[in-house]
């Protein structure tokens, strides 16, 4: 969350940051409601040390009656803070990082194309796409995923099984030679984790998480969540860097709203699993780390011999609290005729907004701890990883061509009936 001190100052900046980023919120009423919390808070506070001063002395008949009324009033007023309270968080949440200056603004089509590598494979035969391919060589089975757990869950098998165990021993090679301590997350976290990450959807419509009936849990979407929760409500040390931590998880989405062509096959699923990675750092680092983390996303990609693109996300397509983020996006044969392009990994930098809603801060050699600055991205993800390999690496005869980095791994050359 954004600092109040902070959008006091620059009400004028944090507006237009709302506008530009499609998000609808009353800022006026905000500061109001914060204005009144603040009186509110002080009222209390006289009116309990009124209270405090007169139960050291012996009281009279009218005296005690009085102090009644007062803590009467007290009750009364802390009621009413409560709900103040709620409506001034519930409107301080839904307020969004600021932007990086360069990121485009606009809505999600206002993407910038800031790298791109190799060219578009060239096939001589008509090429399938990922689904077709599973299915034709038994790697996949959605029919029975419908029927044991619903639309969207699927079986994997055979190779693609040893496929999506490769890319992550892939991944958390590359990763531990870049200094990541690796992980395993729990699949759940507490509600206020959640909102202490940011992920409020702009809309109900919009909500991608699954909740546990009578509970206060819900399945994770992402490993960054739990990664949050970790040092939630700590003073970390950073004297020594950052803290770089590349997590296994399994990811739950419900997908609400996804429909077309790009709902099809692996590429929209309600749960898979992904291999993230996770920084903390302090406020002067966070730029630099967000391109380190790219960097990272494009080695795991070159070593794929994947065609990619890099593209800087539009102001009008960030989450809540990205400052700034990245998505590369693979070539597939699943987008259209004659190919495109789809999102195979994110790189956000957040900056303190995450650490400010749970707590996070960092030492400092002298004064007060200060709030630290989180980044995230995604080294491998086997929903859509998989699609890039098999598309991107098929042959006329049916089989995929393990790409040289996971033969060590797959302990075959091809994949095939």
């Amino acid at each position: 969350m954004l600092d109040v001190k902070f959008i006091k100052e620059n009400f004028k900046l944090v507006a237009d940051n709302c506008v530009n980023r499609g998000v609808k919120v009353d800022l006026k009423k905000f500061l109001d409601l914060d204005e009144a919390r603040r009186k509110m808070i002080t009222k209390i506070e006289e009116m309990r040390a009124q209270r405090n001063t007169k139960s050291k002395t012996k009281p009279t008949e009218e005296e005690i009656k009085l102090m009644k009324e007062v803590g009467e009033e007290i009750k009364n007023l802390e009621v009413e803070l409560k709900s103040i309270n709620e409506e001034h968080k519930n409107l301080l949440y839904k307020i969004p990082n600021l932007s990086h200056p360069e990121s485009p603004v606009g809505g999600e089509d206002k993407f910038t194309v800031v790298y791109e590598y190799g060219k578009p494979p060239k096939f001589d035969f008509t090429p399938k796409t990922h689904e077709q391919i599973m299915l034709d060589l038994d790697l996949v089975d959605f029919d029975r995923g419908t029927k044991v757990a619903g639309s969207k869950f699927y079986f994997v098998k055979n190779d693609a099984v040893r496929l999506n165990q490769a890319l992550l021993n892939y991944g958390l090679d590359i990763l531990e030679k870049h200094n990541f301590v690796l992980m395993e997350t729990p699949d759940l976290a507490k509600e206020a984790i959640l909102d202490g990450a940011g992920f409020n959807p702009r809309s109900e419509e919009e909500s991608q998480i699954y909740s546990i009936e009578n509970t206060d849990l819900k399945l994770i979407a992402t490993a960054e969540i739990p990664l949050l929760g970790f040092h939630s409500d700590e003073v970390i040390d950073l004297s020594a860097g950052p803290k770089k931590y590349a997590a296994i998880s399994h990811c739950f989405r419900t997908e609400a709203g996804a429909y077309g062509k790009a709902g099809k096959g692996l590429y929209r699923v309600h749960q898979f699993t992904k291999l993230e990675m996770f920084v903390y750092c302090k406020p002067e680092d966070s730029e630099k780390l967000h391109k380190e983390l790219l960097e990272i996303e494009k080695e795991i990609c070159k070593g794929l011999d994947l065609h990619y693109r890099v593209i800087d996300i539009p102001t009008g397509d960030l989450g809540g609290p990205a400052y700034r983020k990245y998505d590369i996006e693979a070539w597939m044969t699943m987008q259209g005729k004659n190919g495109g392009y789809g999102e195979i990994t994110s790189a956000s930098n957040c900056t303190d907004f995450q650490a400010r809603r749970l707590n996070i801060k960092y030492k400092i050699d002298a004064g007060k701890p200060e709030y630290a600055h989180t980044l995230n991205g995604t080294a491998v993800v086997l929903s859509r990883f998989p699609i890039a390999v098999l598309e991107n690496h098929q042959n006329k005869d049916g089989s995929v061509s393990v790409p040289k980095a996971l033969r060590k791994h797959m302990g075959k050359k091809k994949i095939k009936k």
